[in-house]
């Protein structure tokens, strides 16, 4: 099951409040969701009624293999930017772990191949 942290649509028509929520990634936009992280209400006056969340949850839930959506992600950077910043540091070693592995295969692949032009040779 691949969890997703999202927005989820709550209110009224014209006066939309948000809530932050962990939920399975095939579960529609305002389906069920595992654990409530917190809530977003974009017409708050000030930071304090405006967004409000759980940080020591999202963090668990990042740590835990969730991906986080793009709006999402834009709101936790505003409160708590060391989440995001932890969770880049993790991605860009993941792609250096791939892209060190494709280069270990290349040069496999490279060995083989000399080895077969070598044997042709003889």
């Amino acid at each position: 099951m691949a969890l997703t942290i999202r927005l989820r649509s709550q209110g009224t028509t014209n006066r939309v409040m948000y809530r932050l929520v962990v939920t399975d990634s095939r579960s529609p936009r305002d389906g069920k969701y595992l654990e409530a992280l917190g809530w977003y209400n974009p017409f708050g006056a000030d930071d304090a009624t405006r967004l409000c969340f759980k940080a020591d949850r999202v963090q668990h839930w990042l740590n835990n293999g969730a991906t986080i959506s793009e709006c999402a992600e834009s709101l936790v950077k505003q409160t708590a930017p060391a989440i995001i910043k932890s969770l880049n540091e993790r991605r860009l070693a993941a792609a250096a772990k791939r892209r060190k592995r494709r280069a270990g295969k290349k040069d496999a692949t490279k060995a083989v191949a000399t080895k077969k032009v070598a044997a042709k040779k003889k």
